[in-house]
């Protein structure tokens, strides 16, 4: 399989959407390392997050090794803030130091724009039995630029609640069809037990765009907030904002698991897991995790219910942990054999049958809904994940409009930064340091002057 030869680009313009990813990477670019071995042809470096379903497939290297003799693969797993950092910083400025990278829905249009990473729909159209069709199509769409992927989803997601149904029966309580913020409120406020280190409900406090903004960005979304609003005017000390806030703060400090503040997707899995917490709103992809009889002590006993909602129809998000090929790769065919294995219908089946199926990654492929082992171990799960994955878009889960993509992020380069320092004062509320409002106050002053550069012709 051939593939284009690099072409360097012009550099990007000060002020124009590549010139800002520039900016956002240069700062993390000193801190890159995990370059690939010099000399050999058939090594490929992987750059991946350290997540459950990332472990999996480093576990299975064997089955690609068997198919891909003359490829070796060296993986950079990293957690999720450095991970994001590193590859932004390699891929931006063209440091060629990684042949296959994990990005999101947040980096794909964006990176396409600017030429960074390879069309992967030729690729994927040749390669036989891969079927881009089968991906669901709002994952689908998401990767997606000009109607071609340029990445390809390992795994997709919303966002759901999953409750432990044993211990509601026990208690009387009945989960609503449609949960609003305020009945899960006053069950998780009921079911909270600090004296045995029980939380009522689990929800991430860890600074990071990616860890507390996710969830926190859908409560947002359904109060009626904005980061920015249709004029690019800066939304952060709106009172719809204000109030979404204070009651997420609040309901983690009524309800919440102990050192919230430092607690992300990786402490909160545990925690549901090891039976510590009745309720937990986040990542569909969760189900990988909690529902594995292996590691989970509450397998079997969830039930699931749709992302809580306030003032819209719903409330969910849209991800996609996916596969992408920088354009400055040297071993792009090595590259799209890795890719290609890892994302294909018949990986699924490998996890399945080798780890368990409930670990078969979620959310990417219709096709997976379709295999009976799945379909079995599933039942409680599937159709509200696809539920979720399907009614994720923003003219059903945001009160006002807004001139970005996104529902637990904005799409801007700027973002990444922005995301992490407003996140920095949302969990130093959450740690009692400052009050809701002083932390609301400085982010505000943190996104003026982005939204000012949007309205002056930046956008």
């Amino acid at each position: 399989m051939k593939f284009p030869q690099f072409r360097a680009k012009q550099a990007p313009k000060p002020g124009s959407r590549a010139g800002k990813w520039l900016a956002v990477a240069a700062a993390a670019a000193l801190a890159l390392s995990g370059c690939a071995p010099a000399g050999d042809q058939d090594t490929i470096v992987v750059a991946i997050v350290a997540n459950p379903q990332m472990k999996d497939a480093v576990s299975l290297q064997d089955d690609f090794k068997a198919k891909n003799p003359n490829v070796n693969v060296k993986f950079v797993t990293l957690p999720e803030n450095e991970a994001r950092a590193k590859i932004t910083a390699s891929v931006a400025t063209g440091g060629g130091e990684f042949d296959v990278v994990m990005i999101s829905n947040y980096e794909t249009e964006m990176w396409a724009k600017n030429g960074w990473i390879e069309n992967l729909q030729p690729l994927a159209d040749a390669t036989e039995g891969y079927n881009t069709d089968d991906f669901i199509p709002t994952i689908k769409d998401a990767l997606s630029y000009k109607g071609e992927m340029h990445s390809v989803p390992f795994y997709g997601e919303s966002s759901f609640l999953v409750y432990r149904e044993d211990l509601f029966k026990e208690a009387g309580i009945t989960m609503p069809a449609h949960p609003t913020w305020a009945e899960i409120g006053e069950i998780a406020r009921k079911l909270n037990d600090p004296e045995k280190d029980f939380a009522g409900i689990c929800l991430r406090g860890l600074a990071g765009w990616g860890e507390v903004m996710a969830p926190l960005d859908t409560v947002i979304n359904t109060y009626g907030g904005q980061w920015f609003d249709a004029d690019w005017n800066a939304k952060l000390d709106s009172p719809e904002v204000k109030a979404a806030v204070t009651d997420y703060v609040d309901l983690l400090h009524d309800a919440g698991q102990p050192g919230a503040a430092t607690s992300g997707y990786g402490d909160c899995i545990t925690r549901y897991s090891q039976g510590k917490a009745a309720m937990w709103y986040d990542a569909t992809a969760m189900v990988s995790s909690i529902e594995d009889p292996a590691s989970s002590l509450v397998a079997g006993k969830s039930q699931y219910a749709p992302a809580p909602v306030q003032n819209t129809e719903s409330a969910g998000w849209l991800y996609s942990w996916s596969l992408a090929i920088p354009t400055t790769s040297k071993h792009k065919t090595a590259a799209w054999d890795f890719v290609s294995w890892m994302t294909n219908k018949d990986y699924i089946k490998l996890v399945g049958n080798e780890i368990g199926w409930e670990r078969a990654p979620p959310g990417s492929r219709k096709s997976t809904y379709e295999i009976p082992e799945y379909a079995a171990v599933a039942k409680a799960y599937a159709k509200p994940t696809l539920d979720a994955m399907y009614g994720a878009k923003q003219d059903s889960s945001m009160v006002n409009s807004v001139p970005y993509p996104g529902l637990q992020f904005v799409g801007i380069p700027e973002f990444q930064d922005l995301g992490t320092r407003v996140s920095q004062q949302i969990s130093a509320a959450i740690a009692g340091q400052k009050s809701v409002d002083e932390a609301l106050k400085q982010a505000q002053l943190y996104a003026e002057p982005i939204a000012k550069s949007y309205q002056e012709g930046g956008k």
